[in-house]
C-alpha cells in the first residue's frame, strides 16, 4: 500500500516538473505535421497521439505525449492538453486549436500551425546563424587580446629598461597591459556583473520598456528588429482572425506574443481604440512603430472584411525583408570585424616594434 502511494506521489512530482520543461520549436512543427497527416488518414486522435509517443526519443516530449494520451482518453480536447504546458505552447496556438476543434477540422489547423510555426522559427534560426560567425570571431579576438595583454606583451616589454623614453604608443600599450595583468580578475568580474545586471534590469517593467525602446532604435540592427516584430505581430494576428477569434481577443493575445514591451503596450492601446469602434488603420496612422505601407494595406483590406489574409501577406513580406537585411548585415559585419582586428594587431605590432627599431638604430650608429 505504501509503495503504491509512494509511486503515485513520485508520479505527481514528475508530472509537475515536466510542466515547466520546454520542447524545441522544430519538435512542435513535426508534432503538428504528423498529427495532421494521421488525422487526414482517418486515424483517431487518441491513437495518433499514442503512435507519436511510442516513436518519440526526447524524454520530455515523450512524457508530454503520454499525458496527452491519458487526457484525451478522458474526453479532453487537444487544446486543453496543450494548456498543461504553457512553457512550450503559446496562448495563440491554444486559442487557434480550440476555435477549429469546434468545426471538426482539426487537420486543417494543425497543418497551418505547422507551416506558420516553421516560418516563425526559421526567422529566429536565420538570425542566430547569421550571428554565429561574427560572435565566434569577436570571442576569439577578445581572448587573444586578453592573453596577449596578460602574458605575451609584458614579457616582450621587459627588454626595455626606461619606460619614460619609449614612444607614446608603447607607453600606452604598457599601461593597458599592466591593467590586464594586475586586475584581470576584476575585469572578468565586472563583465559577469554587467551581464547579470542587464538580465535583472530587463525583467523590471519600467526598465524593460526602456531597454526594448533602445533595441528598436539601435543603429544597424533597429530596422531588422522592427521587421521581425512586425512579422510576428502580423502572422499571429492573422492566425487568430482566421480562426474566428474576436479582434479584441486576438489583439490581446498578440500583445503577449510579441517579445518587445514597446510594441506590447502599443498593441494594447490599439485594442482599446478598437473597443471604441475605431478602425485599426486609424489608430495606427502616423505611428512610427508601424510603417505607412503596412497601414495603407490594412486600410484597403479592412474595408473588404479580409483583414486576416492581407495581414498574412504582410507577414510574408516582412519575412522576405528580414532575409535580405540579415544577408546585408552579415556581409557588412565581416569587413568591419576584419578592420577592427587588423587595427588592434597593427597597434600592438607598432607599439612593440617601434622601440626595437630605435634600439637597432642606436646600436648601428655606435
Amino acid at each position: 500500500m505504501w509503495n503504491n502511494n509512494n509511486e503515485n506521489f513520485l508520479t505527481k512530482i514528475n508530472n509537475f516538473i515536466y510542466q515547466f520543461q520546454k520542447i524545441k520549436p522544430w519538435e512542435k512543427v513535426v508534432f503538428y505535421r504528423l498529427m495532421a497527416t494521421m488525422i487526414n488518414s482517418w486515424v483517431w486522435i487518441i491513437r495518433a497521439t499514442q503512435v507519436l509517443e511510442e516513436q518519440e526519443t526526447n524524454p520530455v516530449f515523450k512524457k508530454m505525449l503520454r499525458i496527452f494520451w491519458e487526457e484525451l482518453k478522458k474526453w479532453k480536447k487537444l487544446s486543453e492538453c496543450l494548456e498543461l504546458y504553457p512553457e512550450s505552447f503559446s496562448v495563440a496556438e491554444i486559442w487557434i486549436l480550440e476555435s477549429w476543434e469546434k468545426t471538426w477540422r482539426l487537420n486543417i489547423v494543425l497543418e497551418d500551425l505547422a507551416e506558420q510555426t516553421e516560418k516563425l522559427v526559421s526567422v529566429t534560426w536565420k538570425i542566430k546563424a547569421a550571428m554565429i560567425y561574427p560572435a565566434t570571431v569577436i570571442t576569439v579576438v577578445i581572448w587573444v587580446v586578453f592573453i596577449m595583454m596578460t602574458v605575451v606583451v609584458p614579457r616582450l616589454l621587459e627588454i626595455f629598461d626606461n619606460p619614460e623614453k619609449l614612444p607614446q604608443s608603447t607607453q600606452t600599450l604598457m599601461k593597458i597591459s599592466s591593467v590586464f595583468e594586475n586586475y584581470w580578475y576584476l575585469i572578468i568580474l565586472w563583465i559577469i556583473l554587467f551581464i547579470v545586471w542587464i538580465f535583472i534590469w530587463k525583467k523590471t517593467p519600467s526598465w524593460k520598456y526602456n531597454f526594448d525602446m533602445f533595441m528598436i532604435k539601435m543603429p544597424i540592427f533597429w530596422d531588422i528588429i522592427k521587421k521581425i516584430i512586425l512579422s510576428k505581430f502580423s502572422r499571429i494576428l492573422s492566425w487568430l482572425l482566421g480562426s474566428w477569434v474576436s479582434i479584441i481577443e486576438s489583439l490581446r493575445i498578440t500583445s503577449d506574443a510579441v517579445w518587445n514591451e514597446v510594441y506590447r503596450q502599443r498593441i494594447l492601446l490599439l485594442m482599446e481604440d478598437v473597443k471604441k469602434w475605431m478602425k485599426i488603420w486609424e489608430s495606427l496612422d502616423w505611428d512610427e512603430l508601424f510603417p505607412s505601407i503596412m497601414i495603407q494595406m490594412i486600410q484597403v483590406w479592412e474595408q473588404t472584411a479580409k483583414l486576416d489574409s492581407i495581414i498574412l501577406k504582410i507577414a510574408d513580406f516582412y519575412d522576405e525583408q528580414v532575409d535580405v537585411k540579415i544577408w546585408v548585415i552579415n556581409k557588412l559585419l565581416e569587413p568591419i570585424i576584419i578592420v577592427v582586428l587588423a587595427t588592434i594587431v597593427w597597434f600592438i605590432a607598432i607599439s612593440i616594434m617601434e622601440p626595437i627599431m630605435q634600439l637597432a638604430d642606436q646600436a648601428t650608429s655606435k
